[in-house]
C-alpha cells in the first residue's frame, strides 16, 4: 500500500490533506517562500481538517533559513488562564479536569500568533494572500474526506451535543457523508477578520472580545488579559548527533527531547543488524521508549515553572547508562504506565527553491478539541489544558499562565549543516515512536522516506485517551513475531494492517545531489507534491 513518491529538484510539499498540499504548491508558484507556504497550509488545514487543527489550537514551527544557514524554532503553544488553579476545580467537587467542554481548562490558542510572527520574520508575500485559500474553502466548502468522516462518526455524541457543531456536520438529523460539501460560514468570517486586521484582531480586538465574552458567559476561565498578554516565543532547538547526522527537536514544553534520548540509546547498537520485521526489533524499541517516557513523565512541563535537566537527559553518557540497564536483562519487559494522551494533530513539511525548510505541526489536542465553539466565531477551542494535573506534587500541575506538557514535536535532520530530512506525525503518545520508526528506517535501514513511513508501525502506551497500556502492532507481520513478544511478557494488541491509531506521518528527504523525495502517509488523506 505504498503511495507514489514524487522526486523533485526545486520544491517539495507534504501534508496530511491533498487540498492543503495543493495550496502550499500554489503559494510557492506565486512567488512565496517555504514560510509563506507553511502558513497558508496551516490555515487551510484548520478548515479542511477541522477535527485535527484550527484557529483554536497551537502550532510549533521548526525552520531552516537558507540565507543565514540557521536552524530555529517557534513555540506557538498557549497558556492557561490567569485564574486557573486546582482550587477552582476542587471547589466544584472535581478530582480531575474534564476532558471536554467549557471546563476543560481551555488555554489561549497560539496558532494565529505563530503565523504572524513567522510571517513577519521570514515571509515574502502579503499577509492577506496567505489566508485567501483557507477562506475560500471555508466559504464555498470542500468535500468531506475519509479521515474527517471517521472522526465525525467517532465523535457523533459531541457533535450532537453542540449547537454549532451539529449545524455544521449534520443535515436532517444525520451526519454528513464522505464527499458531502462542508461549508463553514462562521469560520470564513473569522478568517476574514484575521486577514484584514492581523494577529491583533485575535488577541486584542473584536475576535478576542467575541471569544472571551462567550467563554465567560458559559462559565470558563479565560479573560481578555489572558489574550492581550499572550505571545509565542522563538526558541533555541535541541539536537543530538546520530551516525554522522544532526537531529533537531523543539525544547520543552514539547516532548521532542524524548526522540533524542531514544536515538542516543540506539547509537550503542548496530540497529541495521536487527531485522526490522523481527520480535527483537519491536522489543528493543519498546524498551527504549519506556526509558525515555519515564523521564518525560517525571520532568516535562513549562520550563518557566520547573527546572528540566535537559543537558543530562540528552547526553550520550546518560543514554549509555539507560542502554546498559536495558542490556543487563535483554529480554525483560519493563513496566511503565503512561498517562492518557490525546492525538488530534496535523503535520506538514515544505522545502522551497531557495533551500528554506519548514517542519511544522499543529493541534487541538483531542479530536474536535474541547468540542466547544464560542458563539458564532466558528472556532473549535483546544482542550490541551485538560492534561494539567490537580495534584500539587505533579510537575504538570495546573498553574496560572502556564503552558502544559505538549505532545507536538516537528523534527528535522541535517547533514553537513544542511537540511537532510523533515518529518513528523500525528499521534500524541505515538509521535516520538513513529519518529523513531522513520529515523531508523531511513538512517539505519537505508529506506526511502515513503518506505519508512509505510513500514508496519507500533505504538506503546495509553494514547487516544484509552485506558490500556498495550504494545499495539499493525497486523502485517509474521504470526511468530506477535507470539514471541507475548511470551516475553509484552501486552501485544494486533490492530488493523494500516491502522489510523498509528497516526499520519509526512516527510521530505533531500539527497546529496539536491533532489527531494516527498511522502504522505497512506493511512491518511495526504499528498506530496514536488517539481
Amino acid at each position: 500500500m505504498l503511495n507514489i513518491m514524487p522526486r523533485a529538484e526545486r520544491a517539495m510539499i507534504a501534508t496530511p490533506h491533498y487540498l492543503a498540499s495543493s495550496v502550499g504548491s500554489a503559494i510557492l508558484q506565486q512567488g512565496g517562500n517555504a514560510f509563506d507556504s507553511a502558513i497558508a497550509i496551516s490555515a487551510t488545514l484548520g478548515v479542511v481538517y477541522p477535527h485535527m487543527t484550527g484557529l483554536g489550537g497551537d502550532a510549533f514551527f521548526l525552520m531552516h533559513d537558507a540565507a543565514t544557514g540557521t536552524f530555529t524554532g517557534f513555540n506557538g503553544s498557549g497558556k492557561s488562564a490567569a485564574q486557573a488553579t486546582p482550587d477552582f476545580y476542587k471547589n466544584k467537587g472535581l478530582h480531575a479536569i474534564p476532558q471536554r467542554g467549557i471546563l476543560s481548562a481551555i488555554t489561549v490558542p497560539g496558532m494565529v500568533d505563530a503565523w504572524w510572527q513567522v510571517w513577519e520574520k521570514y515571509g515574502k508575500l502579503p499577509w492577506e494572500k496567505l489566508l485567501d485559500p483557507a477562506i475560500a474553502y471555508a466559504e464555498k466548502g470542500f468535500p468531506i474526506s475519509r479521515n474527517l468522516l471517521f472522526w465525525m462518526r467517532k465523535d457523533e455524541a459531541f457533535i450532537r451535543a453542540s449547537q454549532q457543531l451539529s449545524t455544521l456536520y449534520m443535515a436532517n438529523g444525520e451526519l454528513l457523508k464522505e464527499g458531502d460539501r462542508l461549508v463553514q460560514k462562521d469560520m470564513a468570517h473569522t478568517l476574514r477578520i484575521v486577514q484584514s486586521e492581523g494577529r491583533d484582531a485575535f488577541y486584542k480586538g473584536s475576535l478576542m472580545q467575541a471569544v472571551v465574552g462567550s467563554i465567560q458567559r458559559d462559565g470558563g476561565l479565560l479573560q481578555e488579559d489572558d489574550f492581550r498578554n499572550y505571545s509565542g516565543e522563538w526558541v533555541e532547538l535541541l539536537s543530538t548527533t546520530y551516525r554522522g547526522y544532526e537531529i533537531y527537536q523543539m525544547p520543552p514544553n514539547s516532548q521532542g527531547f524524548t526522540a533524542l534520548m531514544m536515538m542516543n540509546m540506539l547509537e550503542n547498537i548496530e540497529v541495521s543488524a536487527v531485522p526490522r520485521a523481527s520480535a527483537n526489533f519491536y522489543h528493543m524499541m519498546s524498551e527504549v521508549i519506556k526509558k525515555a517516557f519515564k523521564d518525560r513523565d517525571l520532568y516535562l512541563t513549562d520550563p518557566r515553572f520547573r527546572e528540566i535537566p535537559l543537558e543530562r537527559l540528552i547526553s550520550k553518557a546518560y543514554a549509555a547508562e539507560l542502554w546498559n540497564e536495558i542490556q543487563a536483562e535483554p529480554l525483560k519487559v519493563s513496566e511503565h504506565l503512561s498517562p492518557a494522551i490525546g492525538q488530534d494533530t496535523a503535520y506538514a513539511a515544505v522545502v522551497d527553491d531557495e533551500g528554506n525548510s519548514v517542519s511544522f505541526i499543529q493541534s487541538l489536542y483531542f479530536d474536535f478539541g474541547a468540542a466547544y465553539v464560542p458563539g458564532d466565531t466558528g472556532i473549535i477551542m483546544q482542550n490541551r489544558g485538560s492534561f494539567f494535573s490537580l495534584d500539587p506534587a505533579c510537575v504538570n500541575v495546573l498553574e496560572p499562565n502556564k503552558r502544559s506538557f505538549h505532545t507536538l514535536m516537528p523534527a528535522m535532520v541535517s547533514k553537513a549543516g544542511k537540511p537532510y530530512m523533515l518529518f513528523g506525525t500525528q499521534g500524541g503518545e505515538g509521535q516520538p515512536q513513529t519518529q523513531l520508526s522513520i529515523l531508523t528506517g531511513v538512517l539505519d535501514y537505508g529506506l526511502s522516506i515513503q518506505e519508512a513511513i509505510s513500514l508496519p508501525r507500533w505504538v506503546y502506551g495509553r494514547t487516544w485517551g484509552e485506558d490500556g497500556d498495550a504494545l499495539k502492532l499493525e497486523h502485517r507481520l509474521d504470526g511468530e513475531v506477535y507470539a514471541r513478544l507475548k511470551r516475553w511478557g509484552h501486552r501485544v494488541e494486533p490492530v488493523n494492517p494500516w491502522d489510523g491509531i498509528m497516526g499520519q506521518a509526512q516527510g521530505i528527504v533531500i539527497d546529496e545531489k539536491g533532489f527531494m523525495s516527498g511522502a504522505a502517509d497512506p493511512r491518511g488523506d495526504g499528498l506530496a507534491i514536488g517539481w
